[in-house]
């Protein structure tokens, strides 16, 4: 799988198809982003991580992938996507925040394994260059808590959210964060010395700002060390957002979010009312 990625990658470079990938390297054993800009590197470290191993090498190509083509003029940047990947890649162009002609997308489908690990509605992108698909998973994390009562489920954020050291990691680490200036740093709304944050203050306000944006890659409750899973809240959230406007994030199309809209939304039309 991983010579036919590199394959295909090195024939983009090649041809002067892209100027450049966004990709994973294994250095020394650790895997990490990193930024290809000739076929020669592709020969050291090139990496998919391993794919069987939740938590291993996830990364939020897309948006380095984002800061990758804001520092090139010109020509088109190839990018490593998986499920999440091109979902996050949807959202930001829909935000403005990418050309898409200057993304070219190279696509790894998601082993089960995986996907029943993050509960992922579609482990594999729309097009892709290597991997066997895989069932879709459902949200069995949310309709375990959304069996307690008002009560139960209460307690049982406001005793998660008391674990929160305040290390800013679920933000850092989203695709499809990309505010110049963030409300969780806004000493008017969340008081900046204040560690641990105001319960629930901090990740409420932070719920309500991805609402119609999370993309449901699990990255944030992955590298979050308190644990709080936090991809359950915002998959929550978005059935929500499902319910009441008839909106799903990450899926391809013109639609944008309802709450990314100044005038009417050219997606939506009479027979969606």
């Amino acid at each position: 799988m991983i010579d036919q990625v590199r394959d295909h990658v090195k024939g983009l470079l090649d041809d002067g198809k892209i100027v450049a990938f966004v990709g994973l390297k294994d250095q020394g054993g650790n895997v990490s982003p990193h930024v290809y800009t000739n076929s020669d590197d592709l020969n050291n470290g090139f990496s998919l991580g391993d794919l069987n191993t939740p938590g291993d090498a996830r990364y939020p190509l897309a948006r380095i992938a984002m800061t990758a083509v804001s520092q090139d003029e010109k020509g088109a940047v190839g990018v490593l996507v998986r499920g999440c990947d091109e979902r996050a890649l949807y959202e930001l162009l829909r935000w403005n925040q990418l050309d898409a002609e200057r993304i070219v997308k190279v696509g790894i489908a998601c082993p089960a394994e995986l996907a029943q690990a993050h509960e992922c509605r579609k482990p594999f992108p729309d097009e892709y260059v290597a991997g066997e698909k895989t069932d879709p998973v459902a949200n069995a994390s949310v309709d375990e808590i959304m069996g307690k009562d008002l009560l139960g489920r209460l307690d049982y954020w406001k005793t998660e959210f008391d674990k929160c050291i305040k290390c800013y990691g679920c933000r850092d680490v989203c695709p499809v964060c990309f505010c110049n200036v963030c409300t969780l740093e806004e000493d008017s709304l969340i008081r900046t010395g204040d560690i641990p944050p105001e319960n629930p203050m901090f990740h409420l306000t932070r719920a309500v700002h991805m609402a119609g944006r999370c993309i449901d890659c699990n990255l944030c409750t992955e590298v979050c060390p308190a644990e709080i899973p936090l991809r359950t809240l915002y998959k929550k959230v978005a059935e929500i957002v499902k319910d009441e406007f008839e909106y799903v994030t990450g899926e391809p199309g013109d639609r944008k979010s309802p709450l990314n809209i100044l005038g009417p939304d050219p997606g939506h039309t009479a027979a969606n009312d």
